[in-house]
């Protein structure tokens, strides 16, 4: 099965995982299991977390993870621990980022925030 191309209105990134691209998006059921998982009261506060810098790389894990589980893939947090990253975790941060931004934003507004990250 050819993967789709990502598509931002949808809140969509890709992150290239084991030389294959992988499209991720935040469903509201990823969300819900990431606030839990990361222990926020809300998902501004969610988002705060990252904005602010204080996140961790057990953080980026879940968050791309969700991701993951949100845009149709069946790794896990294991499997995307032990998995090559194209980028490292440069672009694990960058891809993390951006899946929140473009989660709530539209494509045009998300652009000017990610350059700011």
């Amino acid at each position: 099965m050819q993967q789709q191309p990502e598509n931002p209105w949808r809140g969509e990134v890709t992150l290239v995982i084991n030389d294959s691209p992988h499209v991720l998006r935040l469903t509201l059921g990823a969300l819900a299991r990431l606030e839990q998982q990361l222990q926020e009261g809300s998902l501004v506060a969610l988002v705060q977390r990252f904005e602010t810098g204080r996140f961790s790389a057990a953080d980026i894990l879940a968050l791309l993870t969700a991701g993951l589980e949100g845009g149709g893939h069946d790794l896990d947090s294991l499997d995307l621990a032990g998995a090559e990253i194209a980028g490292g975790a440069v672009e694990a941060a960058r891809v993390a980022a951006q899946l929140l931004a473009r989660s709530f934003s539209l494509p045009a507004e998300a652009q000017g925030q990610e350059a700011a990250l």
